[in-house]
């Protein structure tokens, strides 16, 4: 993930804006007293959607917090590298998303969460597609949740699988990600006729980074900020995915978006879906595409133009988060939605990966 991540659409280059870490400021120790609660639903209305955050608001929301796995924390302020180019990084939230200011489009009353109409998931089986690309990117997170791997030894997932808001869960302890192995490794033929479904093998985190933007304390937590990134001790050897700023949704091939996760109503299987975009706002990606409890923190890409190789390519844009009413003029709709990937957030997830901000400036 290195400055050609940050390429957004199809004849367009997007300034990724540096970040400045400040020196990291011990803290207390976790007490892992929070219970992890995936079905993550919130609210939203007109002003709600359409809101800018304020430059000194998205500074202090972009500072982090690092959890070690003996237990211990530290506190990362940032600086972003002129107050200027921060002003443009608004401004690009606002012309990367077409609806901000626009009229939400009418829809009719859906009663059954998550699930849209006939279910259109599909399991992913047998060996020929649960290790090859895509599929192979999404990995199970001890927590109950989804993971998609965005390097060599890290897994990008929902920050609601690991902290609530006000403290870690108690699973984040000794947080593991789990690597999906087929039935027919070491397996025998009458292991294959029973139809056994995939081993899981699991590796520790060591270190785990969540942004300030989602641990607010007693006031409800945003779902703009649901998002964290893991490190293994020890790199693991499947390809990964690449990310990008988040596209209009004009500028995703087909207009759609993929991910595949781990639903709660089909234990052991990886579930694969796609759908258009519905709706954006500046931090959010709407859609209807059929999810469980469980796909919370599945990498959710697009294939996205690359300047760079001249060509489509899967890229990771946002991070499945889970279902959100909206209410806009007086009329409630539901959607699944996923946290999309803006130039700030991946100027700070790729500081994250990278140890160095100058992996993570464009060319």
């Amino acid at each position: 993930m290195g400055a050609s991540g940050s390429t957004a659409s199809r004849g367009d280059q997007v300034h990724v804006p540096t970040l400045v870490p400040r020196t990291p400021t011990p803290l207390t120790r976790s007490r892992f007293s929070a219970q992890a609660h995936l079905d993550f639903t919130t609210h939203c209305n007109s002003s709600c959607f359409h809101r800018g955050e304020q430059d000194e608001e998205l500074t202090d929301k972009l500072a982090f917090e690092t959890l070690y796995a003996d237990g211990s924390r530290t506190l990362t302020a940032v600086d972003v590298e002129s107050e200027d180019d921060l002003e443009g990084d608004v401004r690009l939230f606002a012309y990367s998303s077409p609806s901000r200011g626009a009229r939400v489009k009418p829809r009719h009353k859906r009663v059954r969460r998550q699930i849209y109409g006939a279910d259109g998931r599909f399991n992913i089986q047998g060996d020929n597609f649960l290790l090859d690309y895509p599929f192979s990117t999404a990995v199970r997170i001890s927590t109950g949740c989804t993971g998609v791997l965005v390097s060599q030894q890290h897994i990008l997932t929902a920050a609601h699988c690991v902290h609530d808001g006000k403290d870690y869960v108690k699973g984040a302890r000794k947080l593991r990600v789990g690597f999906l192995i087929p039935p027919s490794i070491n397996s025998t033929k009458e292991d294959l006729n029973s139809a056994k479904k995939p081993l899981v093998r699991w590796v520790r985190v060591k270190r785990t980074r969540v942004p300030k933007g989602w641990i607010q304390g007693p006031q409800e937590v945003s779902m703009d900020f649901d998002y964290a990134l893991l490190e293994l001790r020890w790199p693991h050897r499947r390809p990964f995915m690449r990310l990008s700023v988040a596209p209009s949704s004009d500028d995703l091939a087909g207009k759609r978006i993929h991910f595949s996760g781990f639903d709660s109503d089909r234990p052991g299987e990886l579930v694969y879906r796609f759908c258009p975009v519905e709706e954006e706002s500046s931090d959010l990606i709407y859609q209807h595409c059929d999810a469980r409890p469980g796909a919370s923190g599945s990498g959710v890409y697009g294939r996205v133009w690359d300047n760079s190789l001249e060509r489509w390519e899967r890229k990771v844009i946002g991070i499945f988060s889970g279902h959100q009413w909206l209410e806009i003029d007086g009329e409630n709709r539901d959607y699944n939605v996923a946290v999309r990937i803006t130039p700030l957030k991946f100027a700070q997830i790729c500081y994250w990966v990278h140890g160095n901000r100058l992996d993570c400036v464009q060319d």
